[in-house]
């Protein structure tokens, strides 16, 4: 028994235990006098009947709150009952108003009891009851029932112990057994501790602070079941009708296909992300191995625990992947591997080989035939392999990496033990994800292979290594528009030619990418080629000006030059437009020769000019490029100083979007104000101060510093036409020879002069001239004003003569003869006993004979 204040004044009740009926219900009490009026009225009947007991005692029961046309048969019964009999019913009443008025009507229940005063006269006490809070308490219990015990949710009530007083018909459903056979039972003896513990705990909280639980979440099994079971659970605080706490109410509500649902959709988003990030980084490298690991970055550890990538050697090699492949068990390599709980290599798992975990990265292996990857391999198929026992991994996917029907590679997903298996949608996510990054492998693998097929083209269309030539000191760079080709329509070119001098070469295709480099190569091979024939610089432009226009016309450049006579206004959009300029330098002179076609003037800087000076454009007449024809080229001879900068640059390296060509020709000029500095140094300079906007058009740069051959290198006799000047020549040579130290060469070098000058005696027509050369060659050249050039060819056995140019032939390293504006030259070259030229065999006895 405890006492709690109550509403009615400081009034102290005594009240019952929790959960009793009077916790409803106030019963209230009166008592009848012998003389049938009101001698008692207790406290409680003042609270329900609004009245004081001054305002009631000593009144007629009946005539006070009994409607008037009742009060005859209340009058009965109150007779009745002081007569000593008992009597219990439903009695209407009212309850007077303080001025007289009716407030208002009820229905009591009354139980009236014969007492006895203490003059042992008769009276009654009257137990009176609101019928209307009784049909609301039995209202109310209904509606408790109906809920309590028709609820779909399971149901429990714990008392104040934590103990389950009350279990509904569904939890019993659910855990078994009768909802009476809960009672008494405690949360661990239907969860697992962890998950009791965390039930036990909310309950104490929720039965301390009377604070609600709401959505709980609670996992667990039911009785003789495995599967996993989800449920939300609710708790609330239950209070008497004096609002003491009588214990916790709770609710659970299954969630296992919320959960499986929420879980779903959560693998669902994950994957899409998984793909959407698999889209945006994959590939962006055009790179195998750089692919494989980014494939891994994204699966590692958000869609498994450990992966690695195996790639087919062939692959890596750049072969067809699919040659000796279709087995599975072709040669792969691991290219890269990726762990979140283990940095060791995937273990084998069922099926799987031996020594699997000693396979890393960068190792060539081989699967076994019977082995689920070498099946996946062969079938294209993802394959499941379970984990070993005692290992890491319980469940490995192994995924073929298939690109354009091609098998390329393997990659394998593994999760560890505690992580969920794969399930079907986890496969599909796998192939998907395999697929894309063995296309963007496959796209790896065609662009390493056009990649080097292009620098296979680049190198053969540039001059290989590093040029050299005899009285230059040379240094270039080239730069490519497009990075996919890496080759353009730019192109340069270091030429030797006879006598020691170089034909420097530059020009332009307009255009990029293969389209104009094959342009370009043609183009050099002409150049080349006509080059060797000796031809002046304006001549060299206009032939190749007419393979231009035949590099547009179906019919070659004949076709071409026919349809330009007939029609002036043919479509140049056929037409393969260049420009170039061609320029030969005799380091003998220190002299050089340009033709322009359309191309930028050469840009040149003198020692002797002010440091802080530009360079100097030089004044090359332009002409018309290549391709358009119908105009002649004009030659311009400079003499440059020794120790010039000559500069030689196509439009890329000066001309831009955001920067006009007058502009970009200022700046170039003034970054080439120092010729004294290493030319490797001058094209990094050049190239890193300059605005270039690589990537809009192709750049080559060709510099080369003057250095002449000296004086002291240089042999140059002119001898009369007679015959003794034959025995001068050899004189004269044999003396040069042995002031240069090349007394090895002597006897060689008077034979082949002895040569050429008997056969200018009898075959051309001036003055003779004997100039030699020495420079990383010997070169002997022999002047005259013939113009019938000497043509080798085999003599026959009948002819005393015409075996010289045989002879020159076999002992020289090269020989050959071209026009001049005066004549011709016949020249020879011979190997100098230290220099990095082939020298001339020995001839052998049969070579003597077979000129005979």
């Amino acid at each position: 028994m405890s006492e709690i204040p109550e509403t009615a004044g400081d009034v102290v009740w005594q009240s019952s235990p929790p959960g009793s009926i009077y916790d409803y219900i106030r019963v209230a009490s009166f008592s009848i006098g012998p003389d049938g009026l009101i001698e008692q009225w207790s406290l409680r009947a003042e609270e329900q009947f609004g009245l004081a007991a001054a305002a009631v005692i000593g009144r007629d029961p009946v005539d006070a709150f009994m409607p008037p046309e009742l009060r005859p048969r209340g009058h009965r019964r109150v007779t009745e009952i002081l007569d000593g009999k008992e009597w219990t019913g439903v009695v209407p009443f009212r309850l007077p108003s303080p001025d007289g008025g009716e407030r208002a009507q009820g229905l009591a229940e009354l139980y009236v009891m014969p007492s006895r005063t203490a003059a042992d006269e008769r009276a009654a006490l009257c137990i009176v009851v609101d019928v209307r809070a009784l049909r609301g308490i039995e209202t109310d219990l209904a509606a408790s029932q109906a809920i309590f015990g028709q609820s779909p949710y399971g149901f429990l009530l714990f008392g104040t112990d934590l103990t389950v007083l009350r279990a509904n018909r569904r939890f019993a459903t659910v855990f078994g057994g009768d909802p009476d056979e809960h009672r008494g039972h405690t949360v661990h003896d239907y969860l697992s501790r962890s998950e009791a513990d965390r039930m036990s705990a909310a309950l104490q909280r929720v039965l301390d602070t009377g604070e609600s639980v709401t959505d709980l979440q609670i996992v667990g099994a039911a009785p003789g079941g495995s599967d996993r079971r989800h449920w939300a659970i609710n708790l609330y605080r239950v209070h008497s009708g004096t609002g003491r706490p009588i214990g916790v109410a709770g609710l659970g509500i299954d969630v296992t296909r919320r959960h499986n649902a929420a879980r779903e959709a959560a693998d669902a988003r994950r994957n899409l992300a998984l793909l959407n990030e698999a889209g945006a980084r994959m590939g962006n490298s055009l790179d195998l191995e750089t692919t494989a690991r980014e494939l891994l970055d994204i699966t590692v550890p958000g869609f498994c625990d450990l992966a690695s990538v195996d790639l087919y050697q062939a692959l890596l090699a750049g072969d067809d992947p699919a040659a000796g492949s279709s087995d599975g068990r072709g040669e792969l390599r691991r290219v890269a591997f990726a762990s979140a709980v283990s940095d060791g290599p995937l273990a084998g798992g069922e099926g799987g080989e031996a020594d699997e975990a000693e396979v890393g990265v960068g190792d060539v292996h081989r699967y076994r035939f019977h082995s689920p990857y070498a099946s996946a391999l062969r079938t294209a198929r993802v394959h499941t392999v379970r984990g070993a026992d005692g290992g890491l991994v319980h469940t490995t996917l192994a995924v073929p990496m298939v690109a354009h029907d091609t098998v390329v590679g393997l990659v394998q997903f593994a999760r560890a033990k505690g992580s969920e298996p794969f399930g079907e949608r986890d496969r599909a996510l796998a192939t998907e994800l395999a697929s894309r990054a063995a296309v963007c492998i496959d796209n790896a693998r065609l662009y390493r292979r056009e990649h080097e097929r292009a620098l296979i083209l680049q190198r053969s269309l540039l001059p290989p290594g590093d040029p050299e030539a005899a009285g230059l000191d040379i240094a270039c760079r080239y730069l490519p528009g497009s990075a996919e080709s890496e080759v353009g329509g730019d192109w340069f070119d270091v030429i030797e030619l006879p006598g020691h001098r170089t034909a420097l070469v530059i020009g332009d295709v307009m255009g990029r990418g293969l389209r104009a480099a094959v342009a370009m190569g043609e183009l050099r091979t002409a150049v080349r080629t006509l080059a060797l024939l000796d031809l002046e610089p304006a001549e060299v432009l206009s032939h190749l000006d007419e393979i231009a226009r035949g590099l547009g016309a179906p019919g070659g450049s004949q076709q071409a030059s026919r349809v330009a006579h007939k029609s002036r206004d043919a479509d140049l959009g056929e037409v393969y437009l260049a420009t170039c300029v061609y320029a030969v330098y005799d380091p003998v002179t220190r002299r050089c020769t340009f033709a322009n076609a359309g191309h930028l003037p050469p840009v040149l800087v003198e020692p002797g000019d002010d440091p802080g000076e530009p360079a100097m454009l030089l004044d090359v007449p332009p002409g018309l490029p290549l391709g358009v024809g119908g105009e002649p080229f004009e030659e311009v001879e400079v003499d440059l100083p020794e120790g010039a900068l000559l500069a030689l640059y196509t439009d890329g390296l000066v001309e831009s979007r955001d920067h006009p060509l007058d502009e970009g020709l200022n700046a170039f000029r003034k970054t080439l104000t120092d010729p004294d500095r290493p030319l490797e140094d001058v094209c990094d300079q050049v190239l890193g101060s300059l605005d270039t906007r690589h990537g809009e058009d192709d750049i080559a740069l060709l510099l080369a510093r003057i250095q002449g051959l000296p004086s002291d290198a240089v042999g140059d006799w002119r001898l009369p036409r007679e015959p003794r000047s034959v025995g001068r020549a050899r004189e004269l040579a044999r003396t040069q020879l042995l002031a240069w130290d090349l007394g090895d060469l002597v006897d060689t070098t008077e034979l082949l002069v002895s040569e050429l000058v008997t056969n200018a005696l009898r075959y051309g027509d001036g003055e003779i001239r004997l100039r030699l050369l020495r420079d990383r060659t010997l070169v002997c050249e022999v002047w005259d004003a013939g113009l019938v050039q000497p043509r080798r060819r085999r003599a026959r056995d009948t002819d005393e003569g015409g075996r010289g140019l045989q002879l020159v032939g076999l002992l020289s390293a090269a020989w050959g003869a071209r026009r001049t504006p005066r004549g011709k030259t016949v020249w020879f070259e011979l190997a100098l006993p230290d220099g990095d030229a082939p020298a001339a065999a020995e001839l052998t006895e049969e070579q003597l004979l077979s000129m005979f």
